[in-house]
């Protein structure tokens, strides 16, 4: 049997801390704040074999966006001027709108899904979601779809 290659969107808190520190290693290394691999690990505080084992398996999610739709589906209140709001934190972070789609609120609430085309340019993604989470009144942000 063929094994094919899948790919997950997780928050940073459900990964194993050994990934973060991959991750971390591999920041120092391509920074150029240390000369070394094992500098790099060891300032971290993991194993060269860790390292390598993952080095190519976990990345921030903005590296390997850019070219690429991402689709979000959230909920927000149904409040004046909350959707501009969304709306203008993607215009700051230079990704470009492609679709929205707001449902009729119900009880107070709008379901909403939005296609952005992520743009050498655009700024991290990671950062924009967490911008749209952090705004009053805007619940669930989820990527449901990346081409």
């Amino acid at each position: 049997m063929q094994e094919t290659t899948g790919y997950y969107v997780v928050k940073q808190k459900a990964v194993p801390e050994v990934l973060l520190k991959v991750v971390e290693a591999k920041r120092l290394v391509e920074s150029g704040k240390v000369l070394s691999v094992q500098e790099a690990v060891d300032e971290v505080g993991i194993s060269r074999s860790s390292f390598y084992k993952y080095k190519d398996d976990i990345f921030p999610f903005h590296d390997n966006s850019q070219g690429t739709t991402i689709t979000l589906i959230f909920q927000m209140d149904d409040e004046t001027g909350l959707l501009s709001d969304v709306l203008k934190i993607i215009a700051e972070f230079g990704a470009n709108i492609l679709t929205i789609h707001q449902s009729i609120p119900i009880n107070g609430v709008a379901s909403l899904s939005l296609s952005v085309q992520v743009l050498p340019t655009t700024g991290d993604m990671s950062k924009m979601i967490e911008a749209m989470e952090a705004k009053q009144g805007v619940h669930n942000v989820k990527i449901i779809a990346r081409e």
